[in-house]
């Protein structure tokens, strides 16, 4: 399927393995607080954005404080976003093995997207702790967590293919990622929900893969307002077509890689 030889890379997992724990070992080397530092960010996040949308611009959320409505939103919207750029600098950063060994190069950003779950992690136990001050239980809807992970993570992965490869010919990409980031978060139910959005433009709003991913987190975890399935099944097709096309880019400049770098 697209020429890619899926045996090759299972093969190699143990490089992919190599990858993703020396970039967990590295991530916080040297730092004061460690892995700390996944809590502390979205802790942070957290604070500042209750205190300009919640109590200076009143923003709505559902019923839901809006501590917990902010972060189960900056959970996944987190993952997604450093996902996206770790894995867009991951074939450059790799420069030095690419030259010397060939190995299956889809292995790079699929690692440097999927190491990302360690953060997420640590971040729950940040959200279940607001959860037991807020005295919020979660539902049965808590086993569609995964899913949604899944989605956020194959999201990340699909855009960073494209702009991981284009950023060995043209290093403006790496520069780009960071302001593409901050505009794709403010076009994101983050921040607000996502029932603001007229619903003439529910589809069109539904073509952002994160809308979908951020509905469905908020309703996973914390159980109140079901998510727009619709909305949801449009986001899915969007990243099914991202991930095919970014396969195929990828695997057919991969080849460039070591004369470009």
């Amino acid at each position: 399927m697209w020429q890619i030889d899926w045996r090759e890379i299972w093969a190699a997992r143990e490089l992919f393995y190599f990858i993703a724990w020396r970039d967990l070992k590295t991530r916080y080397a040297q730092t004061a607080i460690g892995a700390g530092w996944a809590l502390m960010q979205p802790l942070m996040s957290t604070a500042i954005f209750t205190l300009v949308f919640s109590y200076l611009a009143k923003m709505p959320s559902e019923g839901i404080p809006y501590p917990l409505f902010a972060l189960a939103a900056l959970l996944p919207w987190s993952l997604f976003a450093k996902s996206l750029e770790r894995s867009t600098l991951s074939v450059v950063t790799e420069g030095s093995l690419i030259k010397k060994v060939y190995f299956p190069r889809l292995i790079i950003p699929i690692a440097a997207t999927f190491i990302n779950v360690v953060d997420f992690a640590v971040g729950l136990f940040l959200l279940l702790g607001l959860m037991v001050w807020y005295q919020v239980m979660p539902s049965w809807a808590l086993i569609f967590l995964p899913l949604f992970v899944v989605i956020a993570l194959v999201t990340a992965l699909s855009v960073s293919l494209w702009l991981s490869a284009l950023n060995v010919k043209y290093r403006d990409v790496a520069s780009i990622v960071p302001l593409l980031t901050q505009v794709w978060m403010f076009a994101s139910p983050v921040l607000y929900p996502s029932s603001l959005v007229p619903d003439s433009l529910r589809l069109l709003y539904g073509l952002n893969p994160m809308a979908g991913v951020i509905e469905g987190m908020r309703w996973a975890l914390l159980g109140r307002v079901p998510p727009d399935w619709i909305m949801i099944g449009v986001s899915l097709g969007v990243v099914l077509l991202l991930l095919a096309g970014g396969l195929v880019f990828f695997r057919r400049v991969e080849r460039t890689f070591a004369d470009l770098i």
